[in-house]
């Protein structure tokens, strides 16, 4: 990475690797000076991202992921997995721990006559780089972001602490949708982070917190892109 770095100005990663070597691989990317790097890879234990984490924290280094489709602006770039055919340009940005329900949103917005500005698949892990809260942060400070799609699922705070941020400093309107509405508590659905621990970690405790924080909850994910539509309508030109 160094050597990459040095020859070719890079300045983003993107992460492939095994589970067991995936943290070292990240490492050595932010020790090279990249300034992104995007994790693909699912499964790294969660003490190798402990240490991951730490070891970012005095670095100028942003990680999306790990087990994560990645990010792509429509139109101009993609670092991911995505299908890039389905983000069409426009003035909506995603941020979702799911990568289907990624793809699936970014569809109903271009068939609702809308489109992407910016799209970012945090992951589903225990332990992420990039949390919900900064996703949508990062969106509500884009000049060409309109309106915010936010898509979480049951297990972890991360959903709730972005909820809580727009309601203190939102400018832009939020539509939310929570999976995992039928899991039974204790049984882990899909990513590894997706199990109900505790009181608000279920769908309808997530949802209900979106809510009172002033963002517009679907219950079902096939009318994302209508919502988001008509919430749009409704503010003042």
């Amino acid at each position: 990475m160094s050597e990459a770095v040095q020859k070719t100005g890079a300045d983003v990663s993107i992460v492939f690797v095994p589970p067991a070597f995936a943290a070292d691989a990240i490492m050595e990317a932010a020790e090279a000076g990249i300034r992104l790097i995007v994790t693909i890879t699912e499964g790294i234990p969660t003490k190798d991202m402990i240490m991951v984490k730490e070891y970012l924290r005095d670095k100028n280094t942003r990680l999306i992921g790990p087990n994560c489709p990645g990010v792509i602006t429509a139109g101009e770039c993609k670092v991911g997995i995505m299908p890039g055919f389905v983000f069409k340009p426009g003035k909506i940005g995603i941020v979702s721990k799911s990568g289907t329900l990624t793809y699936e949103a970014a569809d109903q917005v271009v068939k609702a006559g809308m489109g992407i500005s910016t799209a970012i698949g945090i992951g589903g892990d225990p332990i992420i780089g990039t949390t919900t809260k900064e996703a949508v942060e990062l969106f509500m400070n884009d000049p060409l972001t309109e309106g915010i799609i936010m898509i979480g699922e049951i297990g972890g705070s991360l959903e709730a602490e972005a909820a809580r941020w727009v309601k203190a400093n939102g400018t832009k309107p939020v539509v939310g949708f929570i999976a995992g509405q039928t899991a039974p508590a204790g049984r882990r659905m899909g990513h590894a982070g997706a199990i109900i621990g505790g009181a608000e970690d279920t769908a309808a405790a997530k949802m209900q917190i979106m809510r009172e924080c002033g963002i517009t909850v679907v219950d079902s994910p096939a009318i994302i892109g209508l919502t988001m539509a008509d919430v749009l309508k409704k503010i003042p030109a």
